[in-house]
């Protein structure tokens, strides 16, 4: 299993687990305070967006043009924003540690 701490918009600090090649954002909305994933992951609405903590940046590939496209299209976009659709989960991902962007 891959421990993933989430930090959630009011602070709240949760400590979930996810298995290897699981989408981060399937993991993430499995729970109430977790991203609302509209589109189901078709990279369509960007409401799974997150914040990685720096660290964990260099250990998922690099954003394709069509997710940096639609994350440009939000006031909450960070240098750290990523898309939790396009996240896998790999064994090098156990501890990563995020935290959820607000909805737009």
């Amino acid at each position: 299993m891959i421990s993933i701490n989430v930090k959630t918009l009011d602070g709240s600090v949760f400590k979930i687990q996810g298995r290897q090649g699981d989408s981060l954002m399937e993991v993430l909305r499995e729970h109430e305070w977790g991203v609302p994933a509209i589109c189901g992951g078709i990279l369509a609405c960007g409401t799974c967006q997150v914040y990685l903590d720096e660290e964990w940046l260099g250990k998922f590939p690099g954003k394709d043009p069509e997710e940096q496209e639609l994350l440009d299209v939000f006031d909450s976009v960070k240098g750290n924003s990523r898309l939790s659709c396009q996240l896998s989960l790999q064994a090098i991902h156990d501890g990563l540690k995020l935290t959820i962007a607000p909805d737009e």
